[in-house]
């Protein structure tokens, strides 16, 4: 069981601590439990009672008729809540609680409907990605376990993948993208998403995945003609390391065009070579492969 403080509850719910305070001692809505050296901590039963009671008072719910409800007649409110038109701040938690229960069908229905009625690169950009914002603030606090990151991954990559499947045929004169990430990055979900943008504009994708040793990409060349070389650093890599990334890739590929997006790259300060052209958003690449 994941111990939680008081403080961790609030940056996962975005509850004030002192407002959760309140809720214990008036109405019962968590009860803590205390070490041996007398330190409040919360469950993970009290994070999902205290997930779906913000969830509900935030719509409208009064505290002192959440109180008496059980978690199944909680459970059942705030999935009704996933039915109607509803902001996307309270969707992302809804596929939060999602996450942690290891629901399947709900997550399915928050992004079926949001797909259906906004259109599929809205849900991502607008939903799915703020949630995976908000599961890198769960990971960093050791709230989201292992288990619970790939079950949703696994779901995330279901819908990338159908998304892409779905494409036109090539265009006539249409590109050849390689898309990788180098060596020990898993974080494939935003390269999914960069797939599916090239796929959407007609171009051919060579999709090589995670974890990929930048030398092997040399065989590929010898195959195929690549136009472009197309990945992301979604992990918190040091300066040093990511540095280290672009002067392999320099040496080896240094007469390619690189495209290069990623949160850690947006947060640092490495230069880029000539032939390396960073994105900060989504839209700004799509707008890139627009043009070529």
């Amino acid at each position: 069981m994941i111990r939680y403080s008081i403080r961790d509850l609030e940056k996962i719910t975005g509850i004030k601590a002192h407002t959760i305070r309140i809720w214990e001692k008036r109405y019962g809505i968590v009860t803590p439990l205390r070490t041996q050296t007398n330190i409040r901590y919360y469950s993970d039963e009290d994070l999902r009672r205290l997930m779906n009671v913000a969830i509900l008072n935030k719509y409208g719910y009064k505290i002192s008729n959440i109180q008496s409800m059980s978690a199944a007649e909680l459970h059942t409110c705030v999935v009704d809540l996933t039915h109607q038109d509803i902001d996307n701040d309270h969707q992302v938690d809804n596929l939060v609680m999602a996450m942690i229960e290891l629901d399947e069908l709900r997550f399915d229905k928050i992004i079926s409907s949001s797909i259906i009625k906004q259109g599929f690169e809205y849900t991502f950009e607008n939903l799915l990605y703020k949630f995976l914002e908000k599961i890198g603030i769960l990971w960093q606090i050791g709230a989201v376990n292992p288990a619970q990151e790939h079950f949703i991954s696994h779901l995330i990559r279901q819908k990338l993948i159908l998304a892409i499947d779905g494409q036109q045929e090539y265009r006539n004169d249409s590109k050849t993208f390689l898309l990788f990430l180098p060596e020990n990055e898993y974080h494939e979900v935003a390269l999914l998403y960069l797939y599916f943008l090239i796929r959407k504009e007609g171009h051919k994708v060579i999709y090589l995945g995670q974890n990929v040793p930048l030398m092997n990409l040399k065989d590929i060349f010898e195959i195929h003609h690549i136009d472009f070389m197309v990945t992301s650093v979604a992990s918190k890599l040091p300066v040093e390391m990511i540095s280290e990334i672009l002067k392999e890739l320099v040496h080896l590929y240094g007469d390619k065009q690189v495209l290069i997006g990623g949160k850690c790259l947006m947060d640092s300060a490495v230069s880029l070579p000539d032939n390396v052209k960073s994105f900060d958003t989504m839209s700004d690449f799509y707008e890139f492969i627009t043009k070529v």
